[in-house]
């Protein structure tokens, strides 16, 4: 049965193509979350699927050579049509899926679930699915894990499209105050005094109701030899004004960063929990304000818990934490498990996130990414690693002063 299209599919194809992540090469990070995926759900197949106009194509895949198929054809075009996780238990006995090539096909395809890649502004973008050649069933732990770890790949790539804006914005600010020398004489200069002539022939035609000739040859001939300088000008105010602007832009305001990095570490608990890790979490304490975009921000902490997750051994432990240090900090702890063994979290944080992001994307793009948001909320990122302590990372934020209204409102909340 041929999947209807989502009410919003021209809005929805527009979010999928400017990510431009169509036909890209693989990358460690969505592979990883597909191994993941299909490590916990206990199945041989488990892919990224992005739903183009025509087609369904698999940025990664774990147990399938399958890099793209008809959309007509696809499971992944009926589970965009909703909000949370669609299960089949057994395509044979559902009526879309019964007369499917791939399923009625020697060792077809029996079970599919698949988790929307829900947008921020709320378009699907394809799945998180999974598959089996037998029908079977997901527990709560199994779903509730499929869905944080969707949302890990529509953060991943919502998060690289903002680091590019960030980036341009960056190289278009950097030209700008190469420029500012320039821009500085010219207005203080040349600008100005064919302005001061202007304003003089003005003033006495003004007074006098008479054309002055001579002064108006020479405010002709000044203005005339100063007009590209003119257009530079605006220009230049022009870029200025729009450098940190855009529909990529990062939305600052005043948030509380314990808040935030609650709501990070209860949407990497499922993934912890399908691992048996231990999440300790210790941000519970007072209201840490500072001035952030709260959504890519959270973004970025559950990319570096799921980072702090997927590196740790099985039975591990990870404690995360707001305190105050120089500022309003995030602490989050990699700790050794008792019999020795050490997480795998210091040399990817170090070589993703620290040494040098800005060169070519290597196997932890997604920590270089994340870096390079909190390099635009002016963060300072700390890393140590002590055996019998664990890989720690602090993340310590500018404070954000609160206003007399604000102090009287959370007063009266406490």
């Amino acid at each position: 049965m041929k999947a209807p299209l989502p009410d919003n599919e021209i809005e929805r194809l527009a979010a999928l193509y400017s990510l431009d992540i169509l036909d890209s090469p693989p990358e460690k990070d969505f592979d990883d979350i597909v191994a993941l995926a299909a490590g916990v759900c206990e199945v041989p197949v488990a892919m990224v699927s992005l739903v183009d106009a025509d087609r369904q194509w698999a940025k990664a895949s774990t147990g399938s050579e399958l890099v793209q198929t008809a959309r007509d054809l696809s499971f992944c075009a009926h589970a965009i049509l909703g909000r949370d996780l669609l299960v089949v238990p057994d395509a044979r006995e559902d009526a879309r899926f019964a007369d499917n090539p791939s399923v009625t096909a020697e060792d077809g395809v029996r079970f599919y679930a698949g988790a929307p890649l829900m947008t921020t502004d709320g378009f699907a973008l394809g799945t998180l699915c999974v598959l089996d050649t037998v029908p079977r069933r997901l527990d709560n732990e199994q779903q509730q894990a499929m869905r944080a770890l969707a949302r890990q790949v529509t953060a991943q790539l919502e998060l690289r499209r903002y680091a590019f804006a960030l980036a341009n914005t960056t190289a278009r600010l950097q030209e700008l105050e190469r420029r500012k020398d320039d821009l500085a004489g010219l207005v203080g200069g040349e600008l100005r005094s064919s302005l001061r002539l202007m304003a003089a022939y003005l003033d006495q035609l003004g007074d006098t109701g008479f054309h002055d000739a001579e002064m108006a040859d020479l405010v002709g001939r000044a203005t005339a030899a100063h007009v590209r300088g003119f257009r530079e000008l605006l220009d230049h105010l022009t870029s200025m004004a729009d450098a940190g602007l855009g529909g990529d832009s990062l939305h600052m305001r005043q948030c509380d960063l314990t808040r935030v990095t609650q709501r990070a570490v209860e949407a990497v608990r499922p993934i912890a929990a399908s691992k048996h890790i231990w999440i300790l979490n210790q941000a519970g304490g007072p209201s840490l304000p500072i001035i952030a975009d709260p959504v890519r921000l959270e973004q970025v902490l559950t990319h570096l818990l799921f980072a702090a997750v997927k590196y740790t051994p099985e039975g591990g432990r990870v404690r995360v934490g707001t305190e105050m240090e120089s500022g309003p900090t995030v602490r989050l702890d990699d700790m050794d498990l008792p019999d020795g063994m050490r997480p795998d979290l210091f040399p990817h944080l170090y070589y993703g996130a620290i040494a040098n992001p800005a060169d070519v994307p290597g196997p932890d793009r997604g920590l270089a990414v994340a870096k390079r948001i909190l390099d635009a909320h002016h963060a300072t990122v700390a890393l140590s690693d002590r055996p019998g302590d664990g890989t720690s990372l602090h993340v310590v934020f500018p404070y954000a002063e609160l206003s007399p209204t604000e102090l009287i409102r959370d007063l009266a909340i406490a």
